[in-house]
């Protein structure tokens, strides 16, 4: 039979949609369109000026700077602290392209770390052996359900007098002793692209961080260099006296870029914000579900756990991830089911051709491998029923078993 000729499978969960969410929160956000639409601005407003005092309110951050992507995000906070030619940074080698392809945009190189094989965070244990004097910064990733292990990474700062720069966009209210990631170190990101825990429309990222001269260099590099004006009005008119317009002309002492965020993502951010929390809390049930629901079936080798470092941790699941030996099999037979799935990372970053002639080869990370080869995230956004989490772990316990109980 053709295949493009068979009938789609009965029960479709997506990997990820916020339909249902935007639909519901669709009276409120329509109203804020129309705000924006009324204001004239549709970049660097304020409603941009309003979602970065509320995300100020939410994380504790002195500064919270808009811009127009996670990865904005990272290149500017490199920039603002200073890394550039010939500087070197630590990342881990499980992550997503951008925690290295940032250090490599602003010239510096970066040297990579393996991974703790339970949390997949930067290992600190490796951190050591790794500085040089050429070493300006060391960048942790806080991925999927928990904060990096920021305290012996700190410690290891410390001694070595480095900078910590944190890839936090995926951690959006997860916290460690009461400090919300990206606030940790000297700074960190946020990503807003429509996947994460809080997602916009499109494309958007914030810079967080409690250093004044931090903050003030990433609000010029996000605007080509201009100091930061007061935002317009709700009438459309200008907030900053001349003289200060003035200033806001002269672009020509820092070179700059464009990043500002478009107010309707700041307008769907406002929006969604307003259910973070409830979101977050219902995030936790769904993991906890899909792990009574899987634990113990043969062939699922690990499973999401949250990893006691005596303090306390607030996680976000922003993501369930499994690990198997037969990954690729079973996202084919998940698929056939019509249950959506996502690989996160299916090639190390020490193994991406663009960083070939930093010299790394198979078996240099082999933690970072493992889990390439090995991990597979399963449908989970707040809108997934617990009748479709269910025909997802059916699913996985058929393809391991022949049979869903």
């Amino acid at each position: 039979m053709d295949s493009k000729a068979m009938p789609a499978p009965a029960s479709t969960v997506p990997f990820f949609t916020q339909a249902e969410s935007f639909e519901r929160l669709w009276p409120r956000l329509s109203a804020y369109l129309d705000e924006v639409c009324e204001s004239g601005t549709y970049s660097n407003g304020p409603k941009t000026a309003e979602l970065e005092a509320a995300l100020r309110d939410y994380t504790g951050a002195r500064h919270a700077i808009a811009v127009g992507n996670g990865t904005d995000a990272l290149v500017l906070l490199l920039r603002a602290a200073g890394i550039g030619p010939g500087d070197e940074v630590i990342v881990p080698a499980f992550s997503f392209f951008a925690s290295a392809s940032s250090v490599a945009l602003v010239g510096a190189v970066p040297v990579f770390a393996d991974v703790d094989p339970l949390t997949y965070n930067i290992d600190p244990a490796a951190l050591e052996a790794l500085v040089t004097p050429r070493t300006k910064a060391v960048m942790p990733v806080h991925l999927f359900c928990q904060p990096a292990d920021m305290t012996a990474v700190l410690a290891v700062a410390e001694r070595h007098g480095l900078l910590v720069l944190e890839d936090s966009a995926e951690g959006i209210g997860m916290r460690l002793n009461g400090r919300h990631t990206g606030l940790i170190g000297a700074g960190g990101v946020l990503s807003f692209f429509p996947t994460k825990t809080l997602g916009a429309l499109g494309d958007a990222g914030m810079v967080l961080t409690d250093d004044d001269a931090l903050a003030g260099a990433v609000q010029r590099l996000r605007d080509h260099g201009r100091p930061a004006l007061p935002p317009p009005a709700s009438g459309g008119k200008p907030a900053a006296a001349p003289a200060a317009r003035a200033e806001y002309a002269r672009q020509g002492e820092l070179a700059g870029t464009n990043s500002k965020m478009d107010e309707l993502q700041a307008a769907a951010l406002l929006t969604k914000l307003t259910t973070l929390d409830d979101d977050i809390r219902r995030r936790a049930v769904l993991a906890d579900a899909y792990t009574r629901r899987l634990r113990g079936i043969p062939g699922v080798r690990g499973l999401p756990a949250v990893v006691e470092r005596g303090e306390p941790v607030d996680p976000v699941f922003y993501v369930y991830l499994i690990e198997t030996d037969r990954r690729d099999a079973l996202v084919s037979h998940l698929a056939a089911a019509g249950i959506g799935t996502e690989t996160y990372y299916p090639l190390p970053l020490h193994l991406q051709p663009c960083f070939a002639h930093l010299g790394h080869q198979e078996g240099d990370f082999p933690h970072a491998e493992a889990a390439s080869h090995r991990t597979v995230a399963l449908p989970l956004y707040p809108e997934l029923t617990l009748a479709q989490l269910g025909r997802v772990c059916d699913a996985v316990r058929s393809f391991f078993t022949g049979s869903t109980s």
